[in-house]
């Protein structure tokens, strides 16, 4: 039997005295505001905290309070989004901010159902705030979580199966200090994130390596344990961005799925990578084209971009066209050149605008 089996309170003690020591300085930390814990929340998601910070401090300048958010549009919020990916979560938010402020008159639900409810947000997301802003008693449970207690616990049911998220849900809720649950599941958070981390953790400093599981049995690298691995699946995406003397066109991304209402350039899939002559003589080519007469200016290298669910190759090529209305025609948007950088554009376009040479030709005449 594990030390901390038997004597759970200990771990609490433990993991709350670390935290006083070690916690780091961070804005949301400040504030009881539902609001702003809540927006927190969202941009740390999917995100780092060091990437976060910047982009949590920018919506509260953007948007003091729930109301401002509501107020503003969706490209803007989009645009201030821009480079944290899933940007399912950034039209959440702003369906969310519409909804406490359009219907809860701007006062944001301090009961743990009513917050679960909210759009965007799941079991841990409302634990959190539930916790952070009313200090009411609910355990996150995060990948963070699962980690540290895999490895103090010698827990080795999958995290991703239904059994699994029940034990360890059952575990961190029976850990939880009734009178410091905001404290507990702050440094839980915090422990996972610069302590027990899932490569290289420090166990040389840890206030369990005398009873942790997965030192005492060489598992660090092992635990915690994953029932399915997820398969990725790799796209070609030929990219054309058609230029005249000072206007580009740019495709507004309408239909569900990833980078929804974000903006990109005409592009046409493949299965496979496809030189030049391939694309250019391609049916999907000539059927987009539309017998407008063209010069290739440049092609890029193919570009990886790699997301959860898959991997995207993407390659560039800069067309010079003699005139831009039938592509317009077909559902494509002309702009000035150097509107570009005021529209929401997802992060695979924002890094080939800012580092590839050949698009110095957009931005002179």
């Amino acid at each position: 039997m594990h030390y901390f089996k038997d004597k759970q309170e200990l771990f609490a003690a433990r993991l709350l005295e670390w935290y006083h020591l070690n916690k780091r300085d961070l804005p949301w930390r400040e504030t009881k505001n539902p609001y702003k814990i809540w927006l927190s929340e969202i941009i740390l998601q999917q995100t780092r905290v060091a990437q976060g910070r910047s982009y949590y401090l920018k919506f509260i300048a953007h948007y003091p309070t729930v109301n401002d958010l509501a107020k503003a549009s969706e490209e803007e919020v989009l645009k201030d989004w821009q480079g944290l990916g899933y940007y399912s979560r950034a039209r959440n938010l702003h369906s969310t901010a519409k909804y406490i402020s359009n219907e809860l008159n701007n006062v944001f639900p301090n009961s743990h159902q009513e917050i679960k409810q909210l759009r965007g947000v799941g079991d841990y997301t409302s634990a959190a705030i539930a916790s952070f802003a009313f200090d009411l008693p609910y355990a996150v449970v995060d990948g963070n979580v699962y980690r540290i207690l895999s490895r103090i616990f010698g827990i080795e049911t999958p995290i991703d199966s239904t059994l699994g998220k029940k034990e360890f849900a059952t575990l961190a809720q029976s850990l939880l200090t009734e009178d410091q649950p905001a404290n507990f599941n702050q440094a839980m958070m915090e422990f996972g994130a610069i302590q027990c981390t899932p490569k290289k953790p420090n166990c040389m400093v840890c206030p369990f390596s005398e009873h942790c599981y997965a030192l005492s049995e060489n598992a660090i690298k092992q635990l915690p344990i994953k029932e399915k691995k997820l398969k990725q699946k790799t796209k070609y995406l030929n990219y054309f961005i058609f230029e005249t003397e000072d206007t580009i066109i740019i495709n507004k991304r309408d239909k569900k799925g990833i980078w929804q209402n974000l903006y990109d350039f005409p592009l046409i899939e493949s299965k496979k990578e496809l030189n030049e002559e391939q694309i250019t003589q391609s049916t999907a080519f000539a059927k987009l084209i539309n017998q407008q007469e063209y010069k290739v200016i440049a092609v890029s290298a193919i570009r990886k971009h790699i997301l959860s669910h898959q991997i995207l190759m993407a390659k560039f090529i800069h067309l010079r066209l003699k005139d831009e209305k039938s592509l317009k025609k077909i559902g494509f948007e002309g702009i000035k050149k150097e509107e570009l950088i005021k529209r929401p554009i997802p992060k695979l376009i924002e890094n080939y605008l800012n580092e590839e040479s050949n698009l110095l030709s957009l931005f002179t005449s």
